[in-house]
């Protein structure tokens, strides 16, 4: 079961409409908006709420979050983004951004360390 604990969180401006963004990765864009973060790439955290353009989010910058998956994702698994911010397994050329802390399937949501710690090799 997906918990949250000790989790760090800041509050950012949506760029776009993030309604459906729940527990997607976002990054800082150049305008310091959230915005999607895209497929293997570094992200700030993890939307916790639904903001639309121009609302504030809340988003969790280390601790256990919550995470949508975007496919299968075992325990322990190191984690990435896809091109809309979902969890998946990373590969080789990823940017690693936690710790699986429970298994996945498409659209479900889990538990992960979020720890960003760089490429995968």
């Amino acid at each position: 079961m997906a918990t949250k604990q000790n989790t760090q969180a800041i509050s950012l401006v949506a760029a776009a409409d993030l309604s459906a963004a729940q527990y997607h990765f976002v990054t800082i864009n150049s305008s310091g908006l959230a915005a999607l973060t895209g497929a293997g790439l570094q992200a700030a955290g993890v939307m916790q709420d639904n903001p639309i353009a121009g609302q504030v989010g809340a988003v969790d910058i280390a601790g256990v979050t919550k995470v949508e998956a975007a496919g299968a994702i075992t325990i322990g698994a190191r984690v990435a983004s896809n091109a809309t911010g979902e969890a998946v397994a990373a590969t080789t050329g990823d940017y690693a951004l936690g710790t699986a802390m429970d298994t996945g399937a498409d659209g479900r949501i889990i538990a992960i360390l979020l720890q960003p710690t760089g490429i995968e090799a």
